[in-house]
């Protein structure tokens, strides 16, 4: 077993790191890596069911990791594309796939159904790791494309209860039940229906009323392995038991991860899942790639790329009209239909049950599994495409100014031109100061020139574009981009090549801000720390707070948080230390302002009594809670 992790482990060390390298993505350096460790090529594993069966919990875990992602009024809000796009999907779909099997290929009917249902299916595991790591996820296309996901996700409950009913026509009565776990398989369709529906209800109820406190009292006892182990107890526990009853593990865990999505332990679970979902996703890419039947490609390779070739073009001709129906952009209506015009990894689960129930033959499920798997190892290519060309033609329309273009300054040099720049940039303008202004955005350089401001059109973190703009002789680089990988690229490379350039950054939140300082960059303002701030304090004059006093505490918790900041950088990444920290600040805060409030008071009620001779005392103790160091 040993020997077979290390195989594993080696494969995807070597193959993933030179895919990425080359730009076809983790997914596609993963499959390719199951091919060469598989029997076609150096043949270090041999059958892969077993490993599979382990390795679809890392399709369980990113569904679960996905539904805490979403909260409630989210997944609401999506309900018009869930069930429309989606169903009409499915619907459509798989129609086609079934007309073509039953009235071309002259397959049984039973069969012909099947095969449509499955086809009917992408993969989720593939489409939402590649759109995430393209940056393609908020896109609309990117949004339709979950939402499909997620339907079809959902679809699999009822394609689960009506495969043994197809099989009832070839086989009478099977013992199903003992052949897949099922054990309600037995009862009426009524009670499999309410335990059913029961069970997901406990599963919402626990999630919502149960987990929160069984959280709270494990994380009391600071030991963060028994925090891990009781989020995959969590996870496994409620895939097992809608496996059980025959329903779909994934849906599971996703609509478990949706009724956590509000807990305040969402983001321990992420941290926690994540690497086990990660390795485990991993394995079942490589899985997919060694289980290719490399023989029965080599006999049948014509027929197997038509049917791969048919299956790609017909659900992209669904989903193109679709994508055009739902009227989304013609740019993404490329992505919507390229994402998901493959087979998916649920196919392989129902062709597990279609093969033990005998709808399908054991020639028609080797051949199914080969053409689903070998679309599924094209799916990272047809999203390279449109990365590479129609994505690139795209963005290319407007190439960025040349470096003689761009008017250098001697005093500032802004990146990104959008709110949180124009702001600054005003300000410095009206001062007097000359500026240099770089923005990589075609839209926002339109509008800007359009009311007669000077930008050019660059990416900052281009080192010709940055020299160009002055970056030698400048006194001040302001980086104002919204993207915080961006930010930190441009940030290292001023560094490394102007070391005399004074340096201030949009730091978008507080992780983002600790990387900063870890580069040297001490000068930064979270986006929306001041905004939310003066906003707190506003609330608290509307709660009938004094307006000075409620200004105050504003200063004091600015000043306190800056402290903390600064404090607690270096144990940022030790989540437990970071956490206990953070435990003692907040207590701290919250001591300092109880102590300022009663000073307050204190003297509110001394100059009540005394008039103006409490103003001296005032003044020598209002400052004493600002600058306490706790």
């Amino acid at each position: 077993m040993l020997e077979m992790a290390v195989i594993y482990l080696a494969a995807a060390i070597v193959a993933v790191p030179i895919a990425k390298r080359l730009g076809l993505g983790s997914v596609l350096g993963y499959l390719i890596a199951g091919i060469i460790i598989g029997p076609f090529a150096f043949g270090l594993v041999g059958d892969q069911t077993d490993v599979m069966h382990f390795a679809e919990f890392g399709v369980v875990m990113m569904l679960f990791l996905v539904g805490l992602e979403l909260q409630p009024s989210r997944l609401w809000k999506l309900r018009h594309s869930i069930m429309g796009l989606g169903g009409l999907q499915v619907l459509l779909t798989s129609a086609l796939f079934f007309a073509i099997g039953y009235f071309i290929l002259n397959l049984r009917w039973e069969t012909s159904l099947a095969i449509g249902l499955m086809l009917a299916l992408s993969s989720t595991a593939i489409v939402l790791q590649t759109l995430n790591e393209k940056g393609w996820i908020k896109q609309e296309a990117g949004q339709n494309a979950f939402s499909v996901l997620l339907f079809q996700d959902i679809a699999v409950i009822p394609i689960l209860a009506l495969l043994p009913l197809l099989a009832f026509t070839q086989i009478g009565n099977v013992d199903v039940a003992s052949s897949h776990g099922n054990l309600i398989e037995h009862f009426p369709v009524y009670a499999q229906v309410l335990i059913s529906l029961a069970t997901i209800a406990a599963i919402v109820f626990a999630g919502k009323y149960i987990s929160t406190p069984l959280f709270r009292y494990i994380a009391e006892t600071r030991l963060r392995e028994l925090f891990t182990l009781f989020a995959l107890f969590l996870v496994i526990v409620i895939a097992v038991i809608m496996k059980k009853i025959g329903l779909s593990s994934a849906l599971g865990t996703f609509l478990a991860g949706v009724v956590l999505a509000e807990s305040e332990f969402r983001h321990e679970l992420e941290v926690d899942i994540e690497p086990f979902k990660g390795l485990l996703l991993g394995l079942f890419f490589i899985t997919v790639g060694a289980s290719i039947d490399f023989p029965l490609l080599i006999a049948q390779f014509s027929n197997v790329m038509l049917f791969v070739v048919g299956l790609i073009a017909i659900k992209a001709l669904v989903l193109y009209i679709l994508a055009y129906v739902f009227k989304m952009k013609s740019k993404q209506q490329l992505l919507f239909t390229l994402a998901l015009a493959q087979g998916g990894e649920f196919a392989f689960v129902l062709l597990s049950l279609t093969s033990t129930l005998q709808i399908l033959s054991v020639e028609q499920t080797k051949l199914t599994t080969l053409v689903v798997a070998i679309s599924m190892l094209m799916a990272p290519l047809l999203l390279m495409f449109y990365d590479k060309v129609i994505n690139r033609e795209d963005n290319s329309q407007k190439s960025f100014d040349k470096p003689e273009q761009i008017e250098a300054t001697k005093n500032v040099i802004i990146a990104g031109y959008g709110r949180f720049g124009q702001v600054i940039g005003r300000l410095l303008t009206a001062q007097g100061y000359h500026l240099s202004i770089l923005d990589h955005s075609p839209s926002q350089i339109e509008l800007l020139r359009r009311f007669g401001n000077k930008v050019f059109y660059g990416d900052a973190a281009r080192l010709d574009l940055l020299t160009a703009s002055g970056a030698n002789e400048a006194q001040l680089l302001v980086i104002a981009i919204d993207d915080a990988d961006k930010v930190l690229q441009i940030a290292t490379m001023a560094k490394k090549y102007y070391p005399h350039l004074k340096i201030v950054a949009r730091a978008i939140d507080r992780r983002h801000a600790y990387q900063l300082m870890h580069l040297g960059i001490e000068t930064f303002k979270r986006e929306t720390f001041d905004s939310a701030l003066n906003l707190g304090v506003e609330a608290l004059t509307l709660l009938g707070n004094d307006q000075a006093d409620a200004k105050r505490a504003g200063e004091i918790f600015a000043k306190h948080d800056n402290e903390s900041l600064t404090a607690l950088a270096d144990l940022w990444g030790d989540d437990h230390s970071y956490g206990v920290a953070v435990k003692q600040r907040t207590e701290d805060l919250q001591q300092v302002l109880n102590n300022d409030k009663s000073e307050q008071d204190r003297l509110n009620t001394c100059r009540k009594s005394n008039g103006s001779t409490c103003d001296d005392t005032e003044e020598s103790t209002s400052t004493t809670p600002v600058n306490t160091s706790n």
